[in-house]
């Protein structure tokens, strides 16, 4: 019988692993049982499996890290939100934001340590053992999962903003719509989108993970939490795992209902005083927005619609001309003119 003493069980903890597994060949000593759950590791008993854990397929060796890192990345803070990152992924995955192993996401739990997922694996099926804990640099300190390429995006957010407490990438289709026309959401439409995300600007297009797409973002985050990623996706950051992952869910449903509202005739927006009360109240609640010390005329000089379509080439214009706007004085013959050509034009698209 192998004894797995406390010394063992210290060099065990080093690994960042969630869980220890032994059998009935093992015999835990008290010692290493108290080492094992004070930093945060669960101990399961499995009478026909191998002691210890086997090493995720995809990780590279066990990381020692030091032991304050260790301590912190196996704590009960972390565990906790460890299952709100993975609870996370699944609702990305489940709402179809991100396909295959795309998206991440990352928390801060220090100033200067953040828990990341990690790279090669779908954001619908992480447990928590496969996370890491990195520095703002994306250097790994815990976990034995590769962590994520995209961290370094992650960081310029987190470096430029101090609000920032946790950040969501996917690649919401919607949203990707306005991404891979480099065009952003036209604003002044939705009550909902005004005070919860603001405008959502779009960053220009660089290769995924390299610094330049860190440093497209960082004249945007501290007065945006949610951006365009141009040909890519969206990125959000928020106060908590949950609040960066609804800013995305809000984005991505305002993105849906413009390109759907394109398809029905006439247009309204928010006029610019009504505008102005929705800032008003997102100012209270303490969330960044570049348009605060915009006067109501200046926040209401442009028509979205036609900001929308105008400089991109619409293939329809939103807002269709209207017969019944002719002008009141036009005689018969205009009128019988417009009649037939709109009869004509009827018959045209019928016999196609």
């Amino acid at each position: 019988m192998k004894l797995f003493a406390q010394k063992d069980a210290e060099a065990y903890v080093k690994t960042g692993a969630g869980e220890f597994r032994y059998n009935r060949d093992t015999r835990i000593t008290p010692g290493a049982k108290d080492v094992l759950s004070e930093a945060g590791i669960k101990v399961v008993f499995d009478a026909d499996g191998a002691a210890g854990t086997t090493p995720a397929p995809a990780a590279a060796q066990a990381l020692t890290g030091n032991s304050a890192d260790l301590r912190l990345f196996n704590s009960k803070e972390s565990q906790v939100l460890k299952e709100q990152i993975c609870d996370m992924g699944r609702r990305i995955w489940m709402r179809e934001y991100c396909d295959g192993n795309g998206g991440n996401i990352s928390v801060r739990i220090a100033p200067d340590r953040f828990i990341v997922t990690p790279t090669g694996v779908s954001k619908g099926f992480m447990t928590p053992e496969m996370l890491s804990l990195v520095d703002i640099k994306g250097n790994q300190l815990a976990g034995t999962w590769k962590r994520s390429s995209e961290f370094t995006t992650h960081a310029a957010i987190y470096d430029t903003t101090p609000a920032a407490v946790a950040v969501c990438h996917a690649h919401p289709v919607h949203v990707g719509a306005f991404a891979v026309k480099g065009m952003q959401p036209p604003p002044r439409l939705i009550p909902e989108l005004e005070v919860f995300v603001g405008t959502v600007p779009v960053a220009i297009y660089q290769t995924p993970g390299t610094p330049e797409v860190a440093n497209s973002l960082r004249p945007l985050a501290p007065q945006h939490q949610s951006i365009i990623m141009g040909n890519h996706g969206l990125i959000c950051w928020g106060k908590s795992i949950e609040d960066a992952y609804f800013k995305m869910e809000i984005t991505d449903a305002y993105c849906r209902t413009v390109l759907l509202a394109q398809a029905i005739p006439g247009s309204s927006s928010i006029p610019g005083p009504a505008l102005g009360e929705l800032l008003a109240i997102k100012k209270k609640m303490g969330l960044p927005d570049d348009r605060f010390d915009l006067k109501p005329a200046q926040l209401c000089e442009v028509d979205p619609w036609q900001e929308m379509c105008g400089s991109h080439g619409c293939a329809s214009p939103v807002t269709p001309w209207n017969p019944m706007t002719l002008d009141a004085n036009a005689s018969d013959a205009e009128r019988e003119a417009l009649v037939q050509r709109l009869t004509d034009e009827i018959v045209a698209r019928l016999t196609k």
